[in-house]
Parts: structure tokens; C-alpha cells; sequence
């Protein structure tokens, strides 16, 4: 990692603290620790974090609750960990928010391995509003318009099509990244910005609202594409002014 991130790691159990602090600043991260959610809302008020490490069980408010109420008002990175293995949970943690789910007993060197691809994609991909900021006011794209500025989508005869918030955002993704493969977390953290509300079990269902919208033949896209082992990708040109 080039740069030092700050990570908050939240955990009442001082062992798992200590460690997680000891080894995460090894390599080259600053950690903070908290052993409830009181003291991480007191950090988290006078420091900026990078990520914050979750722990599903805590006392006073769970981590479930900690994580609903960051995602609120902040899209920093949430890695959850719990001592429960139920498939459950971790959807549960997923649809709140959290960005990456990590069960106990865990080996912290697959921890920092998560920590660095939640950061790689964080950083690396655009939120909805960084997009909007600089963005073109009008793209085009196989004989199609979409306004930014309005949020109007024209097809090739001139016709407004209506869109949602969530497939706005997805459209924008994908303009913004034409013939690049997306990742079904890519998508996740590109459509995270202010009015979309979607989680990683639903972005097939968006991709297939968005296709019987833009596609000819929805059943065989010619616009959007399914990459195999990938995600989806933009297969087209696509122009801007």
C-alpha cells in the first residue's frame, strides 16, 4: 500500500483488539481500537477512517445497528466479523451495508487481504456523486442520450425514457466505463451514492430493468453484456459533450 490508511478496528474483546492493532500496524497501517459502539462513535467524531473493522457481536448496540447508522451518513469501507457462520448473517450485514464479511476464528493475513481489496476498490472506482461532479452533461451511446444534468434518457427516435434513481446511477457506471468489465462489487460501489438504495443480491435484477429499458431484445443483449466469471460490461462507443 502506498499510502498509511487509517483503520478503525471495533471488537470488545481486547486479545482480538491488540492483535489486530499490533499486526495491521506491521504492515503499514495506522490503527485506532474501540471496544463498543460509544467509543467508536467518540473516535469517529474527532478522526477521519479508512475503513472500519466491525464486530458483529458487541455490547449496547450490535454491529448490525453501528453498521446501519455509518451507512447513513458516511460510505466509509465495513469489513463485519462474527463468531456466527449462519449464511444469514452475513446477508444481513451485507444489505446494511457492510462491504466485506469475515467469520472467527480468522487468519489475520487473510484479513489484510480483504482489507486491501475493499480499499483498492473504494479508492480506486468513482462514488455517484465524485461522477456527477465531473461528468459530462450529455453522453451518447449507440444512438442514445442521457442528460446528467436533467436525468433525461432519449432513445434513438427521440423518445424520453423514464428511469429510476438506481438505474440512473447504473446507467452513469457504465458510460462513465464503457467496454470495461464490471464486477458485481464494482457495480456495488459505483451505485453507492445519494439516492440509490442496492446491494450485491440485486444487481442482477437492476442489470435486467436496465436491459429491457435500452436493449432491442433483452433475452440477447447486444448493449450490456454478461462476462462470464466477470460481471458486465458496456460493449459500445460511447461519446460525450
Amino acid at each position: 500500500m502506498e499510502r498509511a490508511y487509517q483503520i478503525l478496528v471495533v471488537d470488545d474483546h481486547k486479545d482480538i483488539r491488540d492483535l489486530l492493532q499490533r499486526f495491521l500496524q506491521q504492515h503499514g497501517l495506522r490503527v485506532s481500537t474501540a471496544a463498543d459502539g460509544v467509543a467508536m462513535g467518540k473516535l469517529m467524531a474527532t478522526q477521519r477512517f479508512d475503513l472500519i473493522i466491525l464486530d458483529l457481536m458487541l455490547p449496547g448496540k450490535d454491529g448490525i445497528t453501528l453498521c446501519r447508522e455509518v451507512r447513513s451518513t458516511s460510505n466509509v469501507p465495513i469489513i463485519m466479523l462474527t463468531a456466527l457462520g449462519e449464511e444469514i448473517d452475513r446477508i444481513v450485514g451485507l444489505e446494511v451495508g457492510a462491504d466485506d464479511y469475515v467469520p472467527k476464528p480468522f487468519n489475520p493475513r487473510e484479513l489484510l487481504a480483504r482489507i486491501k481489496s475493499v480499499l483498492r476498490r473504494h479508492f480506486a472506482i468513482p462514488t455517484l456523486d465524485e461522477q456527477l461532479s465531473t461528468s459530462p452533461t450529455l453522453y451518447r451511446f449507440a444512438d442514445w442520450q442521457l442528460n446528467t444534468l436533467s436525468r433525461e434518457l432519449q432513445d434513438p427516435q427521440g423518445a424520453l425514457v423514464a428511469l429510476t434513481s438506481t438505474e440512473f446511477t447504473l446507467l452513469l457506471a457504465f458510460l462513465a466505463h464503457p467496454n470495461v468489465v464490471l464486477s458485481r462489487e464494482d457495480i456495488l460501489r459505483l451505485v453507492q451514492g445519494r439516492g440509490a438504495d442496492v446491494y450485491d443480491r440485486a444487481i442482477d435484477t437492476l442489470i435486467s430493468r436496465l436491459r429491457k429499458k435500452i436493449e432491442p431484445d433483452p433475452k440477447q443483449p447486444r448493449l450490456i453484456k454478461t462476462i462470464w466469471g466477470g460481471g458486465y460490461q458496456l460493449s459500445c462507443e460511447v461519446s460525450h459533450g
